[in-house]
């Protein structure tokens, strides 16, 4: 793959990060290791992280495309595997590499990759790992999701011919004004792509202003919309659901710290209206469990923790569902969801994985994540915006109270959700576009 003009120069402090990463890369790797190898992951695939493979090169056909997509962890992997599943259709003969930087995501990525994509740990963003990569992986074109900005991994791999394109583009505010200061890295760095899709017109012109070509950089919507439904394991769900019965039930889930007190007080408030009431209380960080049983006991209210075995009984007034992977089995017991991650301002998290499981959402303010998805999303009446413990009761008394309402708000959720994921077809055509992906076949073939 030759080399193309690129625009911009690399600056003396993009210079002085790729050499102190270049003498760090060794101690940075003992770290990122150890925590992998304390979650189980092989040595062999901990060497992933300074660039040595531990799978073969896909075979392609003549002209087809290896297709290398990266997120950092969960969140964006998903939003990849999306974009994945759409470019296979598209392109049958193209292969598809997905890395990312987490355990967990390995995990999710080996259950839910199509048997055309890979799975790797992402190289180190230092010269040695990511030259062993490119060298070894020669991708055709790289998409990188979100706010995954890694300067030498861009510049190395837009210097290897590969194509780029940041897709999902979301940067937070603290980030923003951090590359403000660096305004002509910041430029060089965005200058790596050939295209940027933004989750919505700020973030569009938020790039602009850091230097990115306007010609480059569309608004292209959330990818999240477009991702299949979270998997349930129906031999764990029909057990939950014999447990529960006819008991009402709803969920708040991945709550973080400082969140749990205030849905524990609304679920309190709750009982007194309906006293068969269940809680599922499912936290984001499960590692967090022995907290959250604590401030649970500290409620006086009776819980069974998933992790533990316990059961779920008539009695179970909060089940602690504190394990990894079960997040659309829960989704199906329940269509009132609480989102945490919102009443603090932590962003919000996901609500189009509550709405194509059939539920409706509540929410706190704290959604800057997602500020193009939930405003569009209250107004069509598919999610409710509470502020505090109060105003969280109230709403899911409502829909407890109102079948005609809850059914309404479901239905809302899930035509928001279908047509925000119609987006993904401009998406993936301009990707196919701007990437050349179907070029190199079509030389073949003519």
């Amino acid at each position: 793959m030759a080399a193309r003009h690129t625009g911009g120069k690399a600056t003396a402090l993009f210079q002085a990060y790729r050499a102190a990463t270049a003498l760090i890369a060794p101690f940075a790797y003992r770290k990122v290791a150890a925590k992998l190898a304390a979650q189980g992951i092989t040595e062999v695939r901990q060497r992933e992280r300074l660039g040595h493979a531990s799978q073969p090169r896909p075979d392609l056909a003549p002209g087809a495309p290896l297709i290398w997509f990266h997120g950092a962890s969960v969140g964006e992997s998903l939003a990849a595997i999306t974009l994945i599943n759409r470019l296979a259709e598209r392109l049958p003969d193209a292969r598809f590499l997905l890395t990312s930087g987490t355990a967990t995501s390995a995990q999710m990525a080996e259950k839910r990759l199509p048997d055309r994509a890979i799975h790797q740990f992402a190289p180190l963003d230092a010269t040695g790992p990511v030259s062993r990569f490119l060298a070894y992986w020669r991708p055709d074109a790289g998409i990188f999701v979100e706010s995954e900005l890694w300067p030498v991994t861009l510049a190395e791999a837009r210097k290897a011919g590969t194509r780029l394109a940041l897709v999902n583009a979301r940067l937070s505010a603290r980030s923003l004004d951090s590359w403000r200061k660096r305004a002509a890295t910041a430029g060089f760095i965005l200058s790596r792509f050939d295209l940027l899709l933004s989750q919505n017109e700020q973030m569009a012109q938020d790039l602009i202003s850091l230097g990115a070509d306007p010609a480059r950089v569309l608004p292209g919507g959330n990818l999240k919309a477009g991702a299949a439904p979270l998997p349930v394991d129906q031999t764990a769900l029909e057990p939950l659901r014999q447990a529960i019965e006819d008991r009402p039930v709803w969920i708040a889930s991945s709550t973080h710290e400082g969140e749990e007190e205030t849905v524990l007080k609304a679920h309190k408030t709750l009982l007194q209206r309906h006293p068969g009431l269940c809680l599922v209380l499912i936290p984001r960080h499960p590692e967090r469990a022995d907290e959250v049983s604590a401030l649970i006991e500290a409620a006086n209210l009776i819980s069974a923790r998933r992790s533990a075995g316990a059961a779920l009984t008539p009695k179970t007034q909060v089940y602690l569902a504190d394990t990894l992977g079960e997040l659309g089995t829960f989704y199906a017991l329940s269509p009132i969801v609480f989102l945490g991650g919102s009443f603090l301002p932590i962003g919000g998290h996901n609500p189009f994985e509550v709405a194509s499981a059939g539920a409706a959402v509540i929410t706190g303010p704290g959604t800057s994540n997602f500020a193009e998805t939930f405003p569009p999303l209250i107004a069509a009446g598919g999610a409710i915006e509470v502020a505090d413990a109060g105003e969280l009761a109230e709403a899911v008394d409502t829909w407890l109270c109102d079948n005609d309402a809850l059914a309404a708000a479901r239905e809302s959720a899930q035509s928001f959700n279908t047509e925000q994921a119609r987006r993904l077809d401009g998406i993936t055509d301009l990707l196919i576009e701007r990437l050349r992906l179907e070029k190199a076949r079509a030389q073949v073939d003519a």
